[in-house]
């Protein structure tokens, strides 16, 4: 038999048991050991969100209401025992807390990250979505900053496909989909040394705002 959020039919009990012991083992190490924590999200199937509203803003891609987040230090008994409560769910990352994010188009994130390897600058996780989007996790607090940062290197009027997610967002993580449309992944897994202390955004924004102008054309 298969289980529902919101009354949607979601999975066979094999295939059920085997996302839960995956997912569970992705919270507990977002919780234990990246010291991040993760909030039970909505799923998404054939368009429709289990949240059940059929005007839903972003279907697949926010809180669960009713759900308790896994805080931050939870190991993989607790995280696995907080989160059977909310079978099926997506994990989400809270942004604002631990880090804020920079998007911008997956092809200029791929480039970007290339050169800021090869710069030696330091880099944070970093993610890539079903959508064609990649995201730099950055230090917090880099939402807030980021028009003054982009006016100071010069990019103030620039045309850019480059957005940063700050505090009251969430994140979709691995290994959970997005929205009903593929799974998100990482392009540069998180570390001992990365999720605890990502980059300030000043060192990769000049980098990235140039990859972004330079992919327009």
């Amino acid at each position: 038999m298969g289980f529902t959020i919101g009354g949607i039919r979601e999975m066979r009990s094999g295939s059920r048991r085997r996302v839960r012991t995956t997912e569970c083992t992705a919270v507990a190490e977002y919780t234990g050991l990246w010291g991040w924590d993760v909030v039970p999200g909505v799923r998404a199937v054939s368009g429709r969100c289990s949240c059940g509203d059929p005007a839903c803003a972003a279907p697949g891609a926010h809180p669960l209401a009713f759900a308790e987040p896994v805080p931050a230090g939870a190991g993989l008994d607790d995280a696995t025992k907080a989160w059977a409560r909310y079978p099926g769910a997506a994990v989400l990352l809270p942004v604002g807390r631990a880090f804020d994010v920079i998007e911008v188009a997956e092809a200029a994130g791929l480039r970007a990250l290339v050169r800021l390897e090869r710069m030696g600058l330091p880099l944070g996780p970093v993610c890539a979505t079903p959508t064609g989007r990649a995201r730099f996790f950055v230090a917090p607090g880099a939402a807030a900053e980021l028009p003054q940062l982009l006016y100071r290197m010069g990019w103030d009027d620039a045309d850019l496909d480059l957005h940063c997610l700050g505090p009251g967002t969430h994140v979709t993580a691995p290994p959970s989909d997005l929205g009903g449309l593929g799974p998100v992944r990482w392009l540069r897994p998180p570390t001992l040394d990365t999720a605890g202390a990502p980059p300030q955004a000043r060192l990769l924004l000049g980098t990235l705002a140039y990859i972004c102008h330079r992919t327009r054309f």
